[in-house]
């Protein structure tokens, strides 16, 4: 549990339901004394400042997860090397890779569902970036 010892189940449900776009939830969220789990869900869209902001207020592990979501290996090796694998599983779960889902499924089945709502969001930025009728992405 390593980068999430501090949420109890309650946070990290609303976590999910900000990650997956609910914006008064992702407010309540920067309110209410979880402000890195609200900026994640900006980092995660590709907003730059909430990237720095997560790494200026060091939140590294949780950027970190963005990164290897992005296929970073570096993210993903620092995530295993600093013992964040719940984190390491979350990312590469989200990126597609199905062991890892299936591991998370099988030990942390809550973040499971959070893997499959940041894989989510991954699929549709990619789908935007390289959709061939798009003109600057």
């Amino acid at each position: 549990m390593k980068g999430l010892e501090k949420y109890d189940a309650k946070i990290l449900i609303a976590w999910g339901e900000a990650i997956s776009g609910n914006m008064e939830i992702r407010e309540w969220l920067l309110k209410n004394g979880y402000p890195e789990l609200g900026i994640f869900c900006y980092a995660l869209n590709n907003h730059a400042p909430s990237r720095k902001w997560l790494m200026e207020h060091k939140y590294a592990h949780l950027m970190a997860v963005i990164n290897g979501i992005e296929r970073n290996e570096t993210a993903l090796n620092w995530l295993g090397v600093n013992g964040y694998y719940i984190l390491r599983n979350i990312a590469l779960a989200a990126d597609g890779f199905e062991t890892s889902l299936e591991w998370l499924k099988l030990r942390h089945p809550g973040f499971a569902v959070l893997a499959s709502k940041m894989s989510y969001i991954k699929t549709k930025i990619d789908d935007k970036n390289f959709d061939p009728h798009r003109i600057n992405p």
